[in-house]
């Protein structure tokens, strides 16, 4: 089983860009359906991907059925629509792949297929005077909620580029 992230339809780069960026950090790979708000270039994410992008996965498509038709498995469907939380879901009994989808950021999800899956409708819980949370925030929510009930998969429990004991390495001064 493998979790994948899909964007329907994004328009702010920055947003993609951290959303790759959290998609590295996670080992999950992302699915763009077209069109895009902007060109999908290192140069329009490298400052919200930084470096990450080297390690990013990800495949565009033409439109949701082109999306669909080649990705089997259980689609949950962020929106503020939603009636279930992120976390109401048991991700460890979901056989076969996750795809978490999430819409652009001016409009989300078409409310057709939204209506059509109700019962795979999630939300955020937030308060009554927000509407939504920014799009990078909400993907990193819900795909740790997802990481948390799997356990984790394949991530490092301790820091792995500089060492586990890097902190203990440094001679500490006393403070005054």
């Amino acid at each position: 089983m493998a979790v994948h992230v899909v964007l329907f339809e994004p328009e702010i780069p920055q947003n993609t860009g951290n959303i790759l960026r959290t998609c590295v950090a996670t080992n999950t790979k992302v699915h763009i359906i077209k069109p895009i708000g902007f060109e999908l270039t290192r140069e329009s994410l490298k400052r919200s991907a930084t470096n990450h992008l080297d390690y990013a996965e990800y495949v565009m498509y033409e439109d949701f059925e082109d999306f669909e038709s080649k990705n089997p498995g259980t689609y949950f469907y962020m929106t503020r629509y939603g009636k279930k939380p992120h976390s109401g879901f048991d991700f460890t009994k979901v056989e076969g792949e996750i795809y978490l989808i999430f819409g652009k950021e001016s409009t989300g999800i078409p409310y057709d297929r939204l209506r059509d899956n109700l019962d795979y409708c999630f939300r955020i819980p937030m308060s009554e005077h927000c509407r939504s949370l920014n799009l990078s925030n909400a993907v990193a929510i819900a795909l740790y909620e997802v990481m948390r009930q799997l356990d984790y998969p394949e991530l490092s429990f301790h820091e792995v580029q500089k060492g586990e004991d890097f902190l203990e390495s440094f001679d500490i001064l006393p403070r005054k």
